[in-house]
């Protein structure tokens, strides 16, 4: 206890705690890849569990974490290299998505990173392999994501990818780390490919999302909330009008991304794009709801209630009803991603492979990994 309390006494960067973080021994807000490493060194040798904070936007996902140690990485909020030309961008893992979309739009230029962020880091949106509602046009963030540095959990420093729109050689480590809650290690900087915004933006309010998702050509989305359906445009002054005169109505100026759904708990519910249609019908008036139509992600808040053949259904069609946010004694009480998926003795093996002692956010992934 006493070498684990010198420990403690002895990592670098230690800052006040985090507000929304669970309470811990330990805060530690490292401002440099050196110190990231230096702490994951200490606490894997001392088997100190570690929770990794960015924005703490999409801290509701996965199993709870009672932590030793706080990693927040709200000091690494540096623009490494921002290249217009070459439609790249490469920051640290703490930039908040806000901060790095308003300086990519003075350049007429986008990262499709979530339009409606919040606090939320790079990082985070990384980590948790978290896509915007222009994921239909542009593909998910793990396809944008070109280049990845991470330090393990035991204090490695690691970079996979590089700085090239186009580079397929190598072991494919960003689109792995995509989506692993962390479970890999810190991620530290990130390159993101870049697009130009169009010059003329609306949004055109439909009755039939699925026949206009039909009749426009490349929307930026077609997104369903709670009944109402609105295809968002983009292109050309001439672009806009020709596809809004295809779907019969007047565009408004400018996109209006909604926010979330509000309710005391929060769900992601995926499914194949075929059956999103299906989906919708089975929360229809019973939560409200985001649907992307074209993506097969539904998202939908409300009560508690019970979710179990929700779950049963998704899961039976290969897809998956996973917990988004919810109060902490539903956590308790079911598993916020449900079934393990059959590749988890694999997913266990490569998580080994990087945090060897397994400190990092510990049974936050599918199956208490």
């Amino acid at each position: 206890m006493t070498s684990v309390r010198s420990a403690l006494d002895g990592l670098p960067a230690q800052s006040s705690p985090v507000d929304g973080a669970p309470e811990a021994d330990v805060t530690v807000a490292p401002s440099s890849f050196d110190e990231v490493g230096a702490i994951l060194d200490t606490a894997s040798e001392h088997h100190l569990r570690t929770l990794i904070w960015g924005g703490g936007t999409h801290q509701g996902y996965g199993g709870r974490l009672d932590p030793v140690v706080v990693l927040s990485t709200a000091g690494l909020d540096r623009v490494v290299d921002f290249q217009p030309e070459d439609l790249t961008v490469t920051v640290e893992a703490g930039v908040r998505v806000s901060d790095l979309e308003d300086l990519l739009a003075g350049h007429n230029l986008t990262a499709a990173l979530p339009e409606t962020p919040g606090n939320a880091s790079v990082g985070g949106v990384v980590s948790a392999g978290i896509s915007g509602w222009r994921r239909a046009r542009y593909g998910p963030t793990r396809e944008r994501l070109l280049e990845v540095n991470l330090v393990t959990g035991d204090g490695r420093q690691v970079r996979g990818g590089g700085r090239v729109v186009k580079n397929v050689t190598g072991f494919d480590l960003p689109r792995l780390a995509t989506g692993s809650f962390g479970s890999l290690g810190v991620i530290v900087q990130v390159c993101l490919k870049l697009w130009p915004l169009p010059s003329a933006r609306g949004c055109v309010t439909v009755a039939d999302g699925d026949a206009a998702l039909a009749a426009a050509y490349r929307p930026q989305a077609v997104i369903e909330c709670d009944g109402t359906t609105r295809v968002y445009l983009g292109g050309t002054p001439e672009e806009v009008e020709g596809q809004s005169a295809a779907l019969g109505a007047d565009p408004v100026e400018g996109w209006d991304w909604p926010e979330d759904p509000a309710g005391e708990v929060q769900w992601s519910l995926r499914v194949p794009p075929a059956l999103l249609r299906t989906a919708i019908k089975e929360v229809r008036g019973k939560y409200s709801y985001q649907a992307a139509l074209g993506v097969g992600e539904l998202r939908m808040a409300g009560d508690e209630g019970d979710v179990s053949a929700l779950r049963t259904w998704a899961e039976s069609v290969g897809g998956a009803l996973v917990l988004v946010d919810g109060p902490p004694g539903l956590y308790e009480r079911i598993d916020p991603w449900g079934t393990p998926p059959p590749s988890l003795s694999i997913q266990n093996r490569i998580v080994q492979r990087f945090d060897p002692v397994r400190i990092l956010n510990p049974g936050r992934l599918p199956g208490g990994l």
